[in-house]
């Protein structure tokens, strides 16, 4: 006998399927990212998403993406030491002596001498008296700011810095004030009224000393001149710096010759150096508190042995073959006067990272599968990276591209730039 009213499930499977359960509404906007009407999935169906591409092999300036080579004028490999065999012979020789990892963090059991070493290392060559590393580029700008900067202090911020020190910020007790980009009289403003209103006040000024999107160098002698007249503390986030300008490659500060008078100096190991990882250096009382006080590096697993052995091996080859430096720049004049003759605008690059302005954000994705077609990698940059109409390709060099595929690269922003309309039809290569 049954109950009035019931039916027989026609399946297994409806006998065992759990009722649907509504989605938490703070999921929502996960959801809403995927509609017809919102840009990803826009993007996507015309194939032209440019993230998260899968790259099958890295020789430096060749890779292999989607089974086919294509020239690479989009890594920040700037010494050309990805795929260096001295490089990978020295990580692999770490492996074999200290394993893959150090399972803690370098407060407690994850201190091996490398890091001990490394330290020394970075402090001679950046000319300071310490140095500290961290386990990523970006947690050593939150890092150290969070540790430096607290309750009462003041850190002022150029807008365009990066998204690693704007999470420094905001992690960081401190007030933060942003001055306009580059903009040193926004920037004394701004110092004058803490003076006035807020005297007491610790201050701490920082900037990227290459911004990352346009390739330009921060005003290091106004900086620091600003921070000495107002008593503040300058930093600079040498990430696409060091081992790409000043003497040697020790960053923007020693560009400018001062690399003794800035009070801090953080980088990176993920570009020039072809590993991973971050650093800081500075006075050694500074460096010490640091290594003491910032959460984000006594409560982090340390450098990986390999990734530590690879910096050091591609210190020495740095400081022995000082054409990379050299060679880089070179090749960064040629391709910033070979896209201007063809009528690109590449804002005010001064380094081997070279913006070119395409416009519109679909053009821009367009003009990157394009490329990509014509066998060359470059990063597709949109707002809010960008100011609106200004999304553009990010291009950048290594001191190993040849005359050779440089040229390539032009001809093949001539041909699609031409078929967007970007350049006019006679700029000429």
């Amino acid at each position: 006998m049954t109950p009035e009213g019931y039916r027989k499930p026609d399946t297994a499977a409806e006998e065992v399927s759990p009722p649907v359960k509504p989605a938490p509404s703070l999921f929502d906007k996960c959801y809403r990212f995927f509609e017809p009407t919102e840009l990803y999935a826009q993007v996507k169906a015309a194939d032209l998403y440019p993230y998260f591409r899968a790259i099958e092999r890295n020789d430096g300036t060749r890779a292999i993406i989607n089974g086919r080579e294509v020239i690479m004028a989009g890594s920040n490999n700037y010494l050309g030491l990805l795929s260096d065999p001295r490089v990978k012979e020295a990580a692999q020789r770490a492996i074999e002596q200290y394993g893959t990892g150090c399972t803690g963090s370098r407060f407690l059991n994850g201190t091996l001498d490398l890091h001990l070493e490394l330290e020394a290392r970075l402090a001679r060559f950046m000319g300071r008296e310490a140095a500290v590393l961290f386990s990523t580029g970006y947690m050593t700008n939150q890092g150290v700011i969070q540790a430096i900067a607290g309750k009462g202090d003041i850190i002022f911020s150029d807008k365009d810095n990066h998204a690693c020190i704007v999470a420094g910020t905001q992690v960081s007790l401190a007030e933060t004030w942003r001055y306009r980009h580059n903009d040193l009289k926004h920037l004394r403003m701004l110092l004058e009224k803490a003076q006035r209103q807020r005297p007491e006040a610790g201050k701490l000024i920082v900037t990227d000393g290459v911004f990352s999107m346009s390739g330009t160098l921060a005003r290091v002698p106004e900086l620091l001149a600003l921070a000495e007249e107002f008593g503040a503390a300058l930093m600079l986030d040498d990430a696409h710096a060091v081992g790409v300008v000043g003497p040697g490659g020790r960053g923007s500060a020693a560009h400018f010759g001062l690399e003794q008078e800035v009070h801090l100096t953080t980088g990176t190991f993920s570009k020039s150096f072809a590993s991973l990882g971050g650093f800081v250096t500075g006075d050694r009382e500074v460096i010490e508190y640091i290594r003491h006080n910032s959460s984000a590096h006594i409560f982090s697993a340390s450098m990986p042995p390999a990734n530590v052995a690879t910096v050091l091996k591609c210190l020495d080859i740095l400081e022995a073959e000082p054409w990379r430096v050299r060679r880089l720049w070179e090749i960064s004049d040629y391709m910033r006067e070979g896209f201007r003759r063809l009528g690109f605008n590449v804002w005010t690059s001064q380094t081997p990272i070279i913006p070119v302005v395409v416009g519109d954000l679909k053009t821009c994705f367009r003009f990157w599968k394009d490329l990509l077609e014509e066998g060359v990698f470059v990063n597709a940059v949109v707002p809010p990276a960008v100011p609106q109409g200004q999304s553009l390709m990010r291009t950048s060099y290594m001191a190993t591209h040849t005359d050779e595929e440089l040229d390539f690269i032009l001809e093949a922003f001539q041909r699609v730039g031409r078929k967007h309309g970007v350049i006019p039809s006679n700029g000429a290569f």
